[in-house]
């Protein structure tokens, strides 16, 4: 058996060991989050890191008598091992839940159905990538991290729930360094993901790099404060939309008096018609189903054409405000979050885009975004490697870093001009822990006036 047909026999068999020595009033849910990865750090287009990580983590939501605990620990792979540390583990819970205070909102545990999804993959053995990518960036200061393999999550409760969610993929994050006139370090970011392995994609990848490139060799221009006209590339649209999963679409912010969209969502304030934001599953980039089991909608619009549509609502928002859950996610540390956002396009063609813009900037990436005034929506962040200074729809020059303090309400509100029509997935490539799942679908945006601070 491969990794996930092991790991797929692991899980079961422990959860239906633990279901069985449960006791009556005690409900138990497990989450199962696994990979089997292979992770390749390059320098200089030179392999400095090569590392195969197999690993499989263990969550078990224990509820009784009104009461809540959650536990966690990483597997062995060794059933009666695994099974007598999970043995001990809801042995600790049912001791530790009899003194805990009732959770006044708990989510009473159901069986929300079963899954099962497995998006099958393709690429090289380790070797082979690293002889193309190192041949396709032979001559440039190449730094990049490539990881490839299964991931795998799952969920399963004592009441007979049982999602199953594997995928197989891959991503080279990567950026090109150079030095320009001025003797200033300038880099171009790219990022190559996807199931299946072609080398012709990831030769136009690296390609579009270097001519990127090229033109940062050019000397910098350092730009004033104030507003100008901008081409977001969707890198940099994906870093915007990111932001609205800080708490702006959350049902439970909002009701809080934390959410940036407040305005929004009590019809104080409006976002352009062009604008469309919705949580597209269909994507493929995570699974459908929560911590919980619950399944979410397939596609959930949440803005349509600048009005809001719906907040993503947890089982346990539902519970505490006496809403209708839409199987958002509870957990995590902002909780209530977009999994897997899909902006509209619009009619623009990216390869006129620059025409379009005329004059202003070329915003190929974006960095270091955070909230400055979240009443209103306002983020301030960075401009980030190759963004560049247009002039008649042709690039002049590098820019400078420039930093940004702007509202939401503005960017995709009455100053957004146009949304390409070509979009773009770019993929989570976060490896905290574990390499993260998810992502968005994003088109480039065409803004009128964005306002830059330093």
């Amino acid at each position: 058996m491969n990794f996930t047909e092991q790991t797929h026999a692991l899980f079961d068999r422990l959860a239906e060991g633990a279901f069985a020595g449960l006791q009556t009033g005690e409900e138990l849910n497990l989450n199962l989050g696994a990979e089997a990865q292979t992770y390749l750090r390059f320098n200089d287009s030179k392999v400095r890191q090569a590392t195969d990580v197999a690993q499989r983590h263990l969550s078990l939501n224990f509820q009784a008598h009104g009461r809540r605990l959650v536990l966690g620990f990483d597997l062995s792979g060794q059933v009666a091992q695994d099974a007598a540390t999970l043995g001990s583990l809801v042995a600790r819970a049912r001791a530790e839940t009899r003194v805990l205070p009732e959770d006044p909102f708990l989510v009473p545990m159901a069986n929300h159905g079963g899954s099962t999804h497995q998006h099958p993959g393709d690429w090289p053995d380790p070797a082979t990538a690293i002889d193309q990518i190192a041949g396709l960036t032979a001559g440039t200061d190449f730094t990049g991290f490539f990881a490839m393999g299964p991931q795998i999550r799952a969920t399963r409760n004592s009441l007979g729930q049982n999602h199953w969610f594997a995928t197989e993929s891959f991503f080279l994050d990567y950026s090109l360094y150079t030095v320009n006139a001025a003797g200033e370090n300038k880099a171009v970011k790219g990022l190559y993901a996807d199931r299946t392995w072609q080398a012709e994609r990831c030769a136009a990848s690296v390609a579009g790099s270097r001519a990127r490139l090229e033109l940062l060799r050019r000397d910098s221009r350092a730009l004033p404060p104030g507003g100008y006209r901008v081409y977001f590339a969707p890198a940099a649209v994906a870093e915007l939309v990111g932001m609205f999963s800080w708490g702006a679409v959350s049902y439970g912010a909002w009701k809080k008096g934390d959410s940036a969209l407040r305005k929004l969502v009590e019809g104080e304030a409006e976002l352009s018609p062009l604008f469309n934001l919705a949580e597209n599953f269909d994507l493929g980039l995570s699974p459908r189903f929560n911590s919980l089991g619950e399944t979410a909608p397939a596609r959930l619009p949440v803005i349509e054409r600048g009005q809001l549509r719906n907040l993503l609502v947890s089982a346990r928002s539902a519970q505490e405000y006496g809403a209708v859950s839409n199987a958002a996610e509870p957990e995590g540390w902002s909780g209530e979050f977009l999994r897997s956002p899909e902006v509209g396009a619009g009619d623009l063609p990216e390869a006129e885009a620059l025409k379009a813009l005329d004059t202003g900037l070329y915003i190929g990436n974006l960095h270091y975004l955070n909230w400055s005034d979240t009443q209103n929506a306002r983020v301030t962040g960075m401009t980030r490697y190759a963004c560049f200074w247009v002039e008649g729809g042709e690039i002049v020059a590098p820019i400078r870093d420039l930093r940004f303090d702007e509202s939401l309400y503005r960017v995709f509100g009455p100053e957004l001009l146009a949304l390409t029509r070509e979009a773009e997935t770019q993929v989570n490539i976060d490896t905290y822990g574990r390499r993260a799942l998810g992502g968005c679908r994003v088109p480039g945006a065409l803004v009128g006036d964005f306002r830059f601070t330093l």
